[in-house]
């Protein structure tokens, strides 16, 4: 994606393809090669459309398909793509033992406007070559998408910055949840709540049900955009989602909110909200 050139910087060829350039200094702590690649696309295939699939049956599927491999290695792969299966379960996300961990609130809240609660999740968009990152913020009540940044890394800055837009553009929730990986429990994502006075939420251990909204926009993105192209580098991956975060949340009706789309649900409780005021 990134190469020397005699007449671009590495600092230029960043900026072109809007890549963060700590993203691309970082290096992960084992390679991958194009056959950890092939098995990584073929897990996030079956697992976008099994989400409760446990790497023992990952692994047994996997097999039936001529991939001998072990649950250990499923189990490897599974934290390279930082998914985790729906159901309670031992807890595959990373985090990070020293970091606090909050309760979630959630359970038995009834969501009834926008603004009220935020979301946010991590998944993998693989590319014909590799792999990156992407996080969106997601409005609880109307299912809209605030925000979204993508890495090639999982380091917590593009986390933090798609938060501060989310809160920027649509302004502060009253709580927050997400899962208790360390791109959300780090210092400056957790500083940045505090600071805006948000009350952070976080999935029980295990339970990716906790965020159920988003883990199905996930779904959505890989079936009916990501899979239908072989994406070849960040550029056209940032393009790709970009062009389905626009479509979901403009014209994509929806049947949870009556068809309408999350746009005119979210602009319209907003704008109903705001006359019941004045």
């Amino acid at each position: 994606m990134i190469e020397y050139m005699p007449n671009l910087s590495i600092s230029r060829q960043c900026e072109l393809i809007e890549l963060n350039r700590s993203s691309y200094y970082y290096r992960a702590s084992e390679m991958l090669d194009e056959s950890d690649h092939r098995i990584m696309r073929r897990i996030d295939e079956i697992f976008t459309e099994h989400p409760y699939y446990g790497t023992r049956r990952m692994s047994y599927v996997l097999k039936t398909e001529g991939l001998n491999i072990s649950r250990k290695m499923v189990r490897k792969y599974y934290q390279i793509l930082a998914i985790e299966t729906v159901y309670p379960k031992v807890n595959l996300s990373r985090r990070n033992q020293a970091h606090k961990i909050y309760p979630y609130l959630l359970k038995d809240l009834k969501v009834t406007y926008p603004n009220q609660v935020y979301c946010a999740d991590i998944t993998y968009i693989r590319l014909k070559q590799g792999f990156v990152y992407l996080v969106a913020i997601m409005d609880w009540y109307s299912r809209y998408i605030l925000s979204w940044r993508m890495s090639i890394s999982l380091e917590n800055n593009f986390c933090v910055e798609a938060l501060n837009e989310s809160i920027l553009l649509y302004g502060k929730p009253d709580i927050f949840n997400t899962d208790q990986g360390v791109q959300f429990t780090s210092k400056d994502f957790i500083q940045l709540l505090d600071q805006e006075g948000i009350a952070i939420s976080m999935d029980g251990k295990g339970r990716a049900l906790d965020n159920v909204f988003i883990e199905r926009f996930w779904r959505s993105l890989k079936q009916e955009k990501i899979y239908r192209f072989d994406l070849e580098t960040v550029r056209e991956a940032k393009m790709a989602v970009r062009e389905y975060i626009y479509f979901y949340n403009n014209q994509r009706p929806h049947q949870s909110l009556d068809y309408k789309t999350p746009q005119v649900v979210h602009f319209a409780e907003k704008l109903r909200n705001y006359q019941e005021v004045i």
